[in-house]
C-alpha cells in the first residue's frame, strides 16, 4: 500500500515537473506548443502502459488442488463430500436432495455431520473452513 502511494506521488510530482518545464520552454520560446503537447501525450501514453502492465501482472490465484488426504483425515464420506460441494454452490437442502436423489432428511443429516466434522456452526462457515483446508 505504501509503495502504491509513493509510486503515484512520484508520478504526480513528475507530471507537475513536466508541466513546469513545458511552461518554461514555451515562455523562453525554444519550442512550439505542438512539441510540448506531443511530449505530454507521449509521457501519459508511457505511464498508461506502465500502469496497465502492473495491473496485469497481479498474482493470479490458481485453482487450488483438492487435498484428498485432508478429506480422509476429516473422515468425510463420499456422500458428505458431495453434499459439501453442493452447499458450496449455494443449493438448499431440497435442491441438493433432488439433485442427488436423496430425501431431504438424509441431506439434513449429512449437513449436520459436516458441521460437526468441520467444527462449524453454519453452512457458510463450513464452506469457508473447507476452502481454507483446500478440500473445495
Amino acid at each position: 500500500m505504501k509503495k502504491t502511494i509513493l509510486t503515484f506521488g512520484l508520478l504526480v510530482f513528475a507530471l507537475l515537473l513536466l508541466f513546469q518545464m513545458s511552461k518554461y520552454s514555451l515562455i523562453r520560446g525554444d519550442t512550439t506548443i505542438e512539441v510540448i503537447i506531443a511530449s505530454v501525450a507521449i509521457v501519459f501514453f508511457i505511464i498508461g502502459i506502465y500502469i496497465n502492465k502492473k495491473s496485469l501482472q497481479k498474482k493470479r490465484v490458481l485453482p487450488n488442488e483438492i487435498d484428498h488426504q485432508k478429506i480422509d483425515d476429516l473422515a468425510l464420506s463420499k456422500r458428505e463430500y458431495e453434499v459439501l460441494r453442493e452447499i458450496a454452490l449455494g443449493l438448499s437442502n431440497k435442491e441438493i436432495a433432488d439433485k442427488l436423489f436423496l430425501s431431504e432428511s438424509t441431506i439434513k443429516t449429512h449437513v449436520s455431520n459436516l458441521l460437526v466434522k468441520l467444527n462449524a456452526k453454519r453452512r457458510t462457515q463450513a464452506i469457508q473452513i473447507a476452502k481454507e483446508l483446500q478440500i473445495l
